[in-house]
């Protein structure tokens, strides 16, 4: 049976979507007025917290800067150039109105052993030094050259030169004069250590008890035999270098043992050699041994005494202040009469110094730091007027920000440019 078509239609109602509105939306649409809008304090809260926030933090720095501030300061002191050539006068010991001066003396040796082949036969007599004593009387008694004398080894010895023994003193002390020696005879039985004299001549007499000699230190140089020989000019040459290292190494000794504030200038050195001071003598063949002996004297100056004295002569209505010269070392000194001034009886000398220096004013940074402590930036300047002594003087404070210099001397810093 055929279907029924409308029975196969089947009805379908259409279902209406539903939109949810927001909770909020139907709260406002069924209850107006109900919620208003959210006003946004959160920003202007934020700003308010920031800006407490920098203003704490810019306290905070301001605080710590001025607690750890500094002040560097930079000094230039006043110099004055000068070309020096100035006579000078000194008196051992010296007093206020005197430039002083003292003496430093220092002795010793330098040896050097040279080769030779040529050998010749040599008869040298042994040379020494001895103190004749005068116990007789108070009357001088005079000895004459090559007087004999008896020594305690059985050996005769003479006298070099003629000499006056002086006589007693009140107080009942022999008179006494020292003379050089050598053995009557050559060969090395007449070396010795000390030892004593007798006046031969003076035997069976009341003079031969009472005036008697010593020798002073050893008698040495006594040789018979083959020697080795160098030629005169070889020997000159060696002799030269001897001197120079001699003199050398005894300048530096003397230096070491220059006191504090002493200057001993270089051309102020003098050493005091001689033909007897040279010996000549052979332990092995065809070896010669030559050694100098020699004892040097330098001239020593007080270095502020005579730093004044050249400020005295050079500056115009010197007032005394603290001065130096940097390289006052470095001057040249010079003696007129260096080749006939004997420095061990000087009493007085004349000399030249020379040379271009600096004269250079100190002050007192201590005395400077006190007045400067807490003091305002702009009151440096007149502050600096009161030192005379200084030409110039730059101030950095940090922070750039602070107009006081720090209150404590730990936070300041003082630089002079002192030359050297």
């Amino acid at each position: 049976m055929p279907k029924n078509l409308l029975q196969d239609m089947v009805k379908i109602k259409r279902t209406r979507t539903r939109v949810e509105k927001p909770v909020k939306a139907e709260i406002a649409e069924f209850y107006p007025g109900a919620i208003s809008p959210v006003k946004n304090d959160n920003k202007k809260t934020r700003y308010a917290l920031w800006f407490v926030a920098f203003i704490s933090a810019s306290f905070l720095f301001f605080a710590i800067s001025f607690l750890f501030s500094k002040a560097t300061i930079t000094i230039n002191p006043k110099i004055q150039d000068i070309v020096l050539n100035e006579n000078l006068s000194t008196e051992k010991g010296g007093n206020e109105s005197v430039l002083p001066f003292e003496l430093v003396v220092i002795s010793g040796e330098e040896g050097k052993d040279i080769e030779t082949t040529e050998m010749k036969d040599v008869f040298q007599k042994a040379e020494g030094n001895a103190i004749i004593y005068n116990a007789f009387g108070s009357a001088p008694q005079s000895l004459s050259i090559d007087t004999r004398l008896e020594g305690s080894n059985g050996k005769i010895y003479k006298t070099k030169t003629k000499v006056t023994i002086p006589g007693m003193t009140k107080d009942g002390k022999p008179g006494s004069v020292e003379v050089g020696i050598y053995g009557s005879s050559a060969g090395p039985e007449y070396n010795s250590i000390p030892i004593d004299f007798k006046i031969f001549g003076f035997k069976n007499t009341p003079k031969y008890a009472k005036i008697y000699a010593r020798s002073k230190g050893a008698i040495t140089g006594g040789f018979q035999g083959k020697f080795p020989v160098i030629s005169d000019d070889e020997k000159a040459s060696v002799i030269n270098e001897l001197k120079t290292a001699l003199q050398k190494k005894l300048l530096e000794k003397a230096t070491d043992q220059i006191p504090s504030g002493f200057i001993l200038f270089k051309d102020a050195v003098f050493l005091d050699t001689g033909e007897e001071n040279v010996e000549m003598t052979s332990t092995q063949e065809n070896v010669l041994s030559i050694k100098m002996k020699g004892t040097l004297s330098g001239i020593l100056f007080n270095e502020i005494k005579l730093t004044k004295k050249i400020a005295e002569n050079n500056i115009e209505k010197y007032d005394g202040s603290n001065v130096y010269l940097p390289n006052i070392r470095d001057l040249k000194f010079s003696l007129s009469n260096k080749d006939s001034i004997s420095l061990a009886d000087a009493k007085n000398i004349n000399f030249n110094l020379s040379g271009n220096t600096k004269i250079v004013w100190k002050f007192d940074t201590g005395k400077l730091m006190g007045e400067l402590l807490g003091k305002s930036k702009q009151d440096f300047n007149q502050i600096l007027l009161q030192y005379p002594n200084i030409d110039s003087a730059d101030l950095v404070v940090s922070p750039i920000w602070r107009n006081s210099i720090p209150d404590k001397s730990k936070n300041i810093k003082i630089t002079v440019n002192y030359p050297k």
